[in-house]
C-alpha cells in the first residue's frame, strides 16, 4: 500500500501476507480499470482498503458463523467485484459467484480474477431477475450476498431466489437500517424468509458503523418470483 500522512489501520480480521498482497493487486486493478469503466466513485487507495475492504472483511466473521467452509455465495450485482473478490481473497475455501448486468463490469472481475490466480471465482452476465430462473442457479447457493444501494424490499427479490432452503441472504447496509427493514418484512416472507436480524458491525477507519442485515430462508420461493426485469424497481414488494 502507498504510504499517507495518517496509515490506516489494521483489517477487521486476521489475514496472510499473501491475502494482502492480493488485496494490495486488486486496489491496483480497480485503478487502473476505473480510467476505463465506471467501477467504483472511491478512487483514493486508502479510502478503496477502508470503504471497500475493510467493509467487507468486518461482515466475514458473520458469514464464517452461518455458513460452511465450501460455501457456495452469490454477489449479486458485483460492480467491481465488492464484496465477492474481497471475500474470495479472504475465504479461498468458499466458491463465489459474481453476477452483474453490465458486460464490461463482468469482463473487469473475471480478468482480475484471472490474474489474481483466483480459482474459487466465476463471473456470470445477466440481469438477477432473468438469471434466477435458471435451474443451475435457482435456489443453489448457500448464501446471497449484496452491496447495493437499493431498499430492502427490491433487492429481498432479486436475491432471496437464489438461496437454497436453509441459506442465508445478507445485505450491507449504512447504519440507518432498522426503518427500512421493517419495511422489507412483508417482501422477505412472501419470498420464503425469515424476518431480518440487523448485527452492527466496526470498520477500522470508517466514520460510521454499519449494519449487515441477515434474513435466513425457511421456505422455497414461490415460481413467479422474482418478476420480469425492471419491475422490482418499479413496483417493490410489500
Amino acid at each position: 500500500m502507498t504510504s499517507s500522512a495518517m496509515p490506516i489501520p489494521p483489517p477487521p480480521i486476521a489475514l496472510t501476507p499473501e491475502q494482502m498482497r492480493l488485496l494490495d493487486a486488486y486496489a491496483d486493478a480497480l485503478q487502473d480499470g476505473n480510467r476505463r469503466i465506471n467501477l467504483t466513485a472511491i478512487t483514493d487507495r486508502d479510502a478503496i482498503f477502508i470503504k471497500h475492504f475493510w467493509d467487507t472483511l468486518a461482515i466475514t466473521p458473520h458469514l464464517d458463523a452461518l455458513l460452511p467452509p465450501d460455501a457456495h455465495l452469490i454477489d449479486v450485482g458485483t460492480g467491481g467485484g465488492i464484496p465477492g473478490l474481497v471475500l474470495a481473497i479472504a475465504r479461498p475455501t468458499w466458491r463465489i459467484t459474481l453476477l452483474d448486468a453490465t458486460r464490461k463490469k463482468v469482463h473487469f472481475v473475471e480478468e482480475t480474477a484471472r490474474t489474481l490466480g483466483l480459482n474459487n471465482v466465476r463471473a456470470v452476465w445477466g440481469r438477477a431477475e432473468e438469471v434466477a430462473r435458471e435451474s443451475d442457479h435457482r435456489e443453489q447457493y448457500d448464501a446471497a450476498v449484496a452491496r447495493a444501494v437499493a431498499p430492502l424490499r427490491v433487492l429481498a427479490e432479486l436475491c432471496l431466489p437464489f438461496v437454497r432452503v436453509g441459506g442465508w441472504w445478507c445485505a450491507m447496509k449504512g447504519p440507518a437500517v432498522a426503518e427500512e427493514a421493517a419495511e422489507a418484512h412483508a417482501a422477505i416472507a412472501l419470498l420464503g424468509g425469515e424476518p431480518p436480524h440487523i448485527e452492527m458491525v466496526e470498520v477500522p477507519g470508517a466514520d460510521a458503523q454499519r449494519a449487515v442485515v441477515l434474513v435466513r430462508k425457511h421456505a422455497p420461493t414461490p415460481e413467479r418470483y422474482p418478476r420480469r426485469a425492471g419491475v422490482p424497481h418499479k413496483r417493490p414488494l410489500g
